[in-house]
């Protein structure tokens, strides 16, 4: 089943090209962060993977066991700028990881496969 979506397709891709072009107020960036981790669940669908991007959202993704209560094994954590710039390229993930950028725990919470996109 694919990822239910909450944000229109158009203006999510505005929300984030605005981002891309420097705009950084917060309706904009709450408004790309959703919007791309929406994307992420639609392209990499499962339950396996939780990531995180406080105080804007969280999704679901990569296919594998799911969890059902409590912590998940597999998390993955940052802020919001940091996130658009792996959605976008802007940063890799090897480096946003040995930098310090992303939190990243358990087997399956390796997203270098899935961004940028």
């Amino acid at each position: 089943m694919p990822a239910r979506r909450r944000i229109d397709i158009a203006e999510g891709s505005a929300a984030l090209a605005a981002w891309r072009g420097g705009e950084a107020s917060r309706p904009v960036t709450a408004m790309a962060v959703r919007y791309t981790l929406e994307e992420l669940a639609a392209r990499a669908p499962g339950n396996s993977v939780e990531v995180r991007v406080p105080p804007f959202g969280v999704t679901q993704c990569i296919a594998g066991p799911r969890h059902t209560r409590g912590t998940p094994p597999n998390v993955v954590e940052c802020d919001a700028g940091t996130w658009l710039s792996l959605v976008t390229g802007g940063t890799s993930w090897g480096d946003a990881v040995e930098h310090g950028l992303v939190a990243a725990s358990g087997l399956r919470a390796d997203l270098s496969k899935e961004l940028p996109f």
